[in-house]
């Protein structure tokens, strides 16, 4: 019997985590561990393979994730902020320095003039789309080494991963509460 399918349901769900879903058992603490290991152990070597087989790739990974939010559009930097779950401080911080770079710049807002909004230039567009196309044939050189059996297992968890992906950045955090201002109780 497959590991997933072996974990019983618990009889009393304590956290979010012990909970039945969909008459289904979720994994188990050793499982969640493996997962969260395998992701961390993914991007680490994603972002080493491609400083070394694309040494032109510098911008941190922050860096990178600002550009891939702005792509959708210009936004304030409160609104980045919130959206990559950073201190506005350091989303300016890290703003600074794509300023410098030339990969964004700051628009007037039209709804309120005394705010900016920070956009994506030419340049921006360019690096983050090198960016791309250099992991997505890193990813496809390494995916080309793998079995059949394993790649297709890949590609076929990726629904899966996708709304993990949107489940981690929709959940409130512990404590907190969907109120402004509010505690949770």
């Amino acid at each position: 019997m497959p590991e997933s399918a072996a974990a019983p349901a618990t009889a009393a769900a304590s956290t979010p985590a012990d909970a039945v879903t969909d008459g289904a058992a979720l994994p188990g603490p050793a499982q969640v561990q493996r997962l969260t290991d395998v992701v961390t152990r993914l991007r680490r070597a994603l972002r080493s393979s491609i400083r070394t087989d694309y040494p032109w790739e510098s911008l941190p990974m922050a860096q990178v994730e600002l550009l891939q939010t702005l792509a959708t559009g210009p936004l304030r930097v409160g609104e980045l902020a919130a959206r990559q779950r950073l201190a506005p401080n350091t989303v300016s911080g890290l703003i600074g320095k794509l300023l410098d770079s030339g990969f964004v710049d700051r628009q007037a807002d039209p709804g309120d003039r005394r705010t900016a909004r920070i956009a994506l230039t030419p340049a921006g567009h360019r690096q983050l789309a090198d960016w791309q196309r250099a992991h997505e044939r890193r990813i496809a050189t390494a995916l080309a080494t793998l079995s059949a059996e394993d790649s297709t297992a890949i590609m076929d968890a990726l629904g899966g991963l996708e709304r993990l992906a949107t489940a981690l950045g929709t959940e409130t955090p512990t404590g907190a509460s969907d109120e402004p201002g509010g505690t949770a109780g």
